[in-house]
């Protein structure tokens, strides 16, 4: 079997890199068991970076580690859901209304554009999958809490372990844009209550469709 070529970087990193996205794409499945004798192999690397990479995904818990047993990719269960989207939605209300407090017009236009760039992604689903997480983490990133930012980007990648995807659901996409458009008003409006009080709503609805 040809070895994958690896970019110069940290290799443990690469790897980890490498995995991450398997496990996004489902090539490798929750609850599946990571071979590492194959990976190491298939990547052409010993076990010690493989092993490094696994730790980096444990830590941000898309890989549990059982004792003798070896790498699990994470399952994630109806409460392991409920919780995670519990958090999403405190971090991100909270970021949403310092932004309407705080942004600089010129910030407020910057997501003006982002929204009206995902208005034209509604046919295009993973085009509307990257364009509504960048309106998310641009909001993240005005809010101008770096830990914040780090706790939600980790959250996000294990909210991709869930097997129905939220926006997945018949018509879920239509809602979720309309559950922006309500978001962006409120921002423009520079309104903090009604700022936070709706992306409360678009997590409550994410929760209801990815359930």
């Amino acid at each position: 079997m040809s070895a994958i070529t690896l970019t110069p970087r940290a290799l443990y990193q690469e790897v980890a890199e490498e995995l991450r996205q398997r496990i996004f794409r489902r090539e490798l499945e929750p609850g599946s068991w990571i071979d590492e004798l194959r990976i190491a192999e298939e990547f052409g690397i010993s076990r010690t970076p493989l092993r490094e990479a696994l730790k980096v995904l444990a830590a941000e818990g898309l890989v549990t580690m059982k004792v003798r047993r070896g790498a699990y990719v994470t399952e994630m269960s109806e409460k392991d859901l409920r919780d995670v989207y519990h958090l999403l939605s405190l971090l991100e209300s909270d970021s949403a209304g310092v932004v309407a407090t705080l942004a600089k017009p010129e910030d407020l236009r910057a997501l003006q554009q982002l929204h009206a760039e995902l208005e034209t992604a509604v046919g295009e689903r993973d085009r509307f999958f990257v364009l509504n997480e960048q309106f998310h983490m641009r909001l993240l990133e005005l809010s101008g809490n770096r830990w914040r930012s780090q706790m939600v980007a980790d959250l996000r990648k294990v909210m991709k372990l869930n097997r129905h995807n939220s926006l997945l659901k018949q018509g879920r996409i239509e809602d979720s844009l309309n559950e922006h458009r309500a978001i962006m008003a409120a921002l423009l409006a520079r309104d903090t209550a009604a700022t936070v009080k709706a992306m409360q709503e678009h997590f409550a609805h994410g929760l209801e469709a990815a359930a």
